[in-house]
C-alpha cells in the first residue's frame, strides 16, 4: 500500500513539474505596469492606489477544509477598502512539499474573479501572496503561478525560509539577520549558482525574524521590495497580515472544536 502511495505521489510530482515548466515560461519578472512613473531617474508609487493581499488558511481538525481570504487596500493609505471571502472550501489536491499552488491557486483566482465581477473598481494593482514566487526549487512557487494564471502582478512574501539550492537558515544567515537593525534593512538571498531569488527585510524596526520576498509576476525584485516596504506597520506587510488574520478568525469562530493550521 504503502508504495503504490509512494508511485502515484511520484507520478502527481511528475505531472506538476511538467506544468509548471510549461507555465514558468510566462512568467514577467519585470516591470509591467502603467501605474509606476519615473521621475528625476527614480521609480515611483504614485499611481499605485490598490494593494490586495492573499491567503488561505486550513482547519487543522481536518486540513482537506479550508478558508481563502483577499483584502484590498487603499494605498498609500493603508486603508482596508474591500475584502472577499470564499467560505469554507473542500481542498482535493493531497499537500506534496514544493507544490503548494497545485492545493491553493484555483481557490485564490476565484477569489479575485469574484472582485473582477462584483466590485471591478477595487480589483488590486498589485497582490502581496503569502508564500513565494521564484525562490522556489522550480523557480515557480504560488505567487508565480497565480500571477501568471490570474493575469495580475504579484509579489511573494513568505513569513520562514524556504531553503533550496544552497540558500539556508544556517549560522552565516543568523549572523546577517542579526545585523538587520531598522525597518528596510535587507540582504539578498543568493543561490549556489549566483542568481538573486529574493530579499530578506526586516519589516518593522521592532521585529525580530525578516520576511522573505520574492518576484511574482510583472514585478521586478527591487520595486517588489519597495511596495512590500510600504505596506508595512509591523513586520509583515498590512494586507497580508489582514488576509491572514481575518481567515484564521473566520475558521476560529466557526470551528471552535479544531484550532486553525497553515499550510
Amino acid at each position: 500500500m504503502a508504495a503504490c502511495r509512494s508511485q502515484v505521489e511520484q507520478s502527481t510530482k511528475q505531472e506538476w513539474i511538467r506544468q509548471q515548466n510549461v507555465l514558468k515560461k510566462s512568467i514577467i519578472t519585470n516591470n509591467q505596469t502603467s501605474w509606476l512613473a519615473t521621475e528625476d531617474d527614480c521609480q515611483t508609487l504614485r499611481g499605485l492606489r490598490y494593494v490586495g493581499g492573499i491567503d488561505l488558511s486550513y482547519w487543522k481538525s481536518n486540513p482537506t477544509y479550508a478558508y481563502a481570504c483577499l483584502v484590498i487596500f487603499k494605498f498609500p493609505e493603508m486603508e482596508l477598502v474591500y475584502s472577499y471571502h470564499s467560505g469554507i472550501i473542500h481542498i482535493e489536491q493531497p499537500y506534496i512539499s514544493g507544490f503548494l499552488a497545485f492545493r491553493e491557486v484555483q481557490h485564490l483566482i476565484d477569489c479575485i474573479s469574484k472582485v473582477r465581477q462584483e466590485q471591478p473598481s477595487f480589483v488590486p494593482q498589485v497582490i502581496l501572496v503569502d508564500g513565494n514566487g521564484v525562490l522556489h526549487h522550480q523557480e515557480f512557487g504560488l505567487a508565480c503561478h497565480l500571477g501568471v494564471l490570474a493575469n495580475i502582478p504579484t509579489i511573494g512574501v513568505a513569513k520562514n525560509l524556504l531553503q533550496i539550492r544552497g540558500i539556508a537558515r544556517d549560522s552565516k544567515h543568523m549572523d546577517k539577520i542579526a545585523q538587520l537593525n531598522s525597518k528596510g534593512d535587507s540582504f539578498p538571498l543568493i543561490d549556489q549558482s549566483g542568481i538573486t531569488l529574493g530579499m530578506a527585510i526586516k519589516g518593522s524596526t521592532e521585529s525580530t525574524n525578516p520576511i522573505y520576498v520574492s518576484v511574482g509576476h510583472c514585478i521586478e525584485l527591487t520595486t517588489a521590495v519597495k511596495i512590500v516596504l510600504a505596506c508595512c506597520k509591523y513586520r509583515l506587510p498590512e494586507p497580508i497580515r489582514m488576509a491572514d488574520h481575518l481567515s484564521r478568525e473566520y475558521l476560529r469562530l466557526n470551528f471552535p472544536l479544531g484550532d486553525q493550521d497553515k499550510d
